[in-house]
């Protein structure tokens, strides 16, 4: 039953993405063949992760990669850890990536990665292996001008820091272009950490002001206390 309700929660994330692409595509007027080209990634890519867990065993994670669309630039977004992590989640919000780049003509297309983990679970060590240990599997995929990962769930800017570290090891050269949300001192972005909750407050501000709300006393409900919601 369980497996029935996570299925059923997957595919409406994805089909209410898909359905707000084909509403957007008929209302500017584009045929099915734009639909069928933007409703999946380009590239969908599925890793299997071995790591030394810290009481000897090796336990084999499964992670994603989406590359939805590359038709402007390299492709970009984040990675999360997370045990719900599924392919069709990942699938979805590459899309939504793809779609956030281009309503603001940003010129890179959406992509999106995840790991099914609990990194509340684990200890220092094993988040570290596990970091490295995906940057490995997608290495061929990933860099500055392919694919640009980032921060997300339960990822933060040490994670970033490993995993910029083991693609500069293996290219073998130092590449902080590889992924955003770095620490500052490795070439991260002032600004970075509140970004995100910055941009949601500039849209509240002007949604309140489209809608005549005064804020003055006005009431929010901020779901979550990470990145976003903790700022």
């Amino acid at each position: 039953m369980g497996a029935v309700i996570e299925n059923e929660k997957e595919a409406s994330l994805l089909s209410s993405t898909q359905s707000v692409i084909q509403t957007a595509l008929k209302k500017l007027g584009y045929g099915e063949e734009m639909y069928e080209l933007l409703k999946e990634p380009v590239r969908m890519f599925t890793v299997r992760i071995p790591v030394s867990m810290d009481n000897g065993e090796v336990k084999v994670f499964t992670g994603y990669r989406a590359q939805h669309n590359d038709a402007v630039g390299p492709t970009k977004g984040g990675i999360r850890f997370h045990p719900e992590v599924t392919e069709d989640e990942v699938k979805a919000l590459s899309i939504w990536m793809t779609l956030k780049c281009g309503i603001v003509d940003v010129p890179y297309g959406g992509g999106k990665g995840g790991i099914i983990c609990d990194p509340r679970n684990m200890s220092f060590p094993e988040v570290e292996r596990l970091s490295r240990g995906y940057v490995r599997a997608i290495s061929q995929i990933v860099g500055p001008t392919k694919d640009i990962p980032a921060p997300d769930v339960y990822t933060n800017s040490q994670i970033m820091a490993w995993m910029m570290d083991e693609y500069s090891r293996i290219r073998e050269f130092d590449s902080p272009g590889f992924i955003t949300g770095k620490p500052i001192a490795l070439g991260g972005s002032f600004g970075r950490e509140t970004a995100t909750a910055m941009g949601v407050a500039i849209c509240i501000e002007e949604a309140s002001k489209a809608e005549k709300i005064n804020l003055d006393g006005a009431k929010i409900i901020i779901q979550g206390f990470g990145n976003a919601g903790g700022y």
